[in-house]
């Protein structure tokens, strides 16, 4: 169970009583961990024999919940990848439901341990979701705190679970990445600082259709109050719809931000400029375009809800800024990796949709585009209005046949089946070209076709453009 030295927030509300794990990933071994140490009894189990001999090795205490008396759990712990409603309830959700054993997850346990703790050692929360963007505005957001002396913890949908950061204090600063899924599961948090950055189509077979999927976002919004601050961009008309609301209920304080207009109240950026029109006057903050990791109109959305959520901590402008500039970016996230000669390339494996691809794609002028794997709902036909922008596309995964037929006589493409045979099919028509080139990871998909996740795919991506630069003689005396 919990190692010696290991961080983790001991969770409080359950000494004494039996509560079951489900989902034995990152998310749901550090609940366990958090759980035992808090006194609960806790029995784990996943359907992955091999997730089940690794939590035993790990010293925990595994119970089949298939023939388990729920009669005597006083909860579930479910893990955010388990469906809770939709497209079918999971089997230990009904086994939950009919027991009348209340489900939740880390986020909910880690809500209530924070309303436990005496007022004087109840940390900040920062809270950031939104269909896409919200990993890099959580690691941006992090890093203007640390910048200007805060003691900060990143996790949630990010790097460690919430339960596997370091345990509260007064002065401590949690910003966590929360998913709709993880939200679906929380219903006591209460941040001093939620952001909703954007909302577009996704995951909808998780939530049924899209007005559940903007209900589990809103829900981060839920118990907030007077000296609260929602930070919610304006740029699509489900967040817009959102502000409208929460204005008029009048609650707490509403930074509306945008990266497309400016506003008469809120934060914005044009082009590449931040502005703050949250006081008397409008102020020039600072020059984005000069930040070297947040290229691009979609990271100036993220850098106005960053910059509005280390205000909101009062933390200063100056101090605000400084912390933007400075920002050294995300893995995987419109992250180059290596250059060879006059060709760059760029890891975006973190663009699991096409909204997100779209970002990267409206980010350079030319790509050679690398595209595929574990296809959602769409697929890349939205992006037809980028394909003059795509040299030629590099297709992998499952979503070949469909991504083929959608880029047909519309764009050059080459059907590569992996990742490995992309990288080399795109360096040497970018090298051919002799011009100065971008080849692309991404996606526009799921990781799961052939990955365990998208930073699985984003390192295998990482290893390819290395192959290149290491002379196959080089390679092969390495591998005997």
């Amino acid at each position: 169970m919990g190692r010696d030295g290991e961080a983790m927030i001991p969770v409080r509300g359950f000494e004494g009583k039996k509560v079951a794990v489900f989902g034995l990933a990152r998310t749901g071994l550090a609940a366990a961990r958090a759980l035992a140490a808090g006194g609960a009894d806790v029995v784990l189990w996943d359907e992955n024999p091999k997730a089940r001999e690794a939590a035993a090795k790990d010293g925990f205490t595994l119970e089949d919940l298939t023939t388990a008396d729920w009669s005597q759990l006083a909860a579930l712990m479910l893990s955010p990848g388990v469906p809770l409603t939709h497209p079918t309830p999971h089997w230990t959700v009904e086994k939950a439901r009919a027991a009348g054993v209340e489900i939740l997850g880390d986020i909910e346990l880690f809500a209530r341990t924070v309303a436990a703790a005496p007022p004087h050692k109840r940390p900040k929360i920062v809270a950031i979701t939104g269909t896409n963007g919200k990993s890099t505005t959580t690691a941006l957001v992090g890093h203007v705190c640390r910048q200007a002396g805060r003691d900060v913890r990143i996790g949630g949908n990010i790097g460690v679970g919430v339960l596997g950061l370091e345990d509260m204090h007064g002065g401590a600063v949690y910003v966590l990445e929360l998913s709709s899924y993880q939200l679906d599961l929380t219903s006591s948090l209460k941040a001093d600082v939620a952001i909703i950055l954007n909302i577009s189509p996704d995951h909808l077979e998780r939530h049924g259709d899209m007005d559940g999927y903007v209900a589990a976002k809103r829900r981060i919004l839920l118990n907030q109050g007077k000296g609260d601050t929602a930070i919610v961009g304006v740029d699509d008309p489900w967040c817009a719809h959102i502000v409208t609301e929460i204005t008029a209920a009048n609650r707490r304080t509403i930074v509306p931000i945008s990266a497309r207009r400016a506003m008469g109240r809120g934060v914005y950026a044009l082009q590449g400029m931040l502005y703050d029109a949250t006081g008397e006057r409008v102020t020039e903050v600072c020059d984005l375009t000069r930040a070297a990791s947040l290229p691009g109109r979609h990271n100036w959305q993220n850098a106005t809800a960053a910059y509005s959520a280390a205000r909101a901590l009062g933390i200063s402008e100056q101090l605000a800024a400084q912390g933007l500039m400075t920002f050294p970016g995300l893995a995987h996230r419109m992250e180059t990796v290596g250059a060879i000669g006059k060709v760059r390339f760029v890891n975006d494996s973190k663009a699991t949709n096409a909204d997100a691809a779209r970002q990267a794609l409206s980010s350079y002028p030319k790509v050679y585009w690398i595209a595929g794997g574990q296809p959602k709902s769409g697929g890349v036909e939205s992006l037809e209005d980028l394909f003059d922008g795509v040299i030629k596309a590099y297709l992998v995964g499952e979503s070949e046949d469909a991504f083929a037929r959608t880029l047909d006589r519309k764009v050059p493409y080459a059907r590569c089946g992996t990742i490995d045979a992309a990288v080399r099919a795109a360096f040497a028509d970018a090298r051919s070209s002799g011009d100065d080139a971008i080849v692309l990871l991404s996606p526009a998909c799921a990781s799961f076709d052939q990955f365990a996740d998208f930073e699985a795919r984003g390192e295998a991506f990482r290893a390819a453009v290395h192959d290149l630069t290491v002379p196959a003689a080089a390679r092969a005396r390495v591998q005997s």
